[in-house]
């Protein structure tokens, strides 16, 4: 184990994003804050972080959160009021 210093911050995320990425916290029963922590230090590395079980599970989500975004939409994305949708 290697000890750490965390802080709270307080991320602004798509909505339905965050909804699949608490279900596979949920699922691999961690925190949403530790998920994350796992998926940028894979990315850091040019490593996926999740293996062919996780991926079919997020697929799964994607559907059921109707989670239509792909990575060619992340900078390609603004923001709406709640109220418009």
């Amino acid at each position: 184990m290697k000890r750490v210093t965390r802080v709270q911050t307080g991320v602004r995320m798509e909505k339905r994003i965050l909804k699949v990425l608490k279900m596979i916290a949920e699922h691999h029963e961690i925190s949403l804050g530790d998920l994350l922590e796992g998926i940028v230090l894979h990315a850091f590395e040019g490593r996926c972080p999740f293996d062919d079980a996780s991926l079919h599970m997020i697929a799964k989500m994607k559907e059921i959160f109707d989670l239509d975004l792909t990575a060619a939409d992340s900078h390609l994305l603004s923001e709406t009021d709640d109220m418009e949708l």
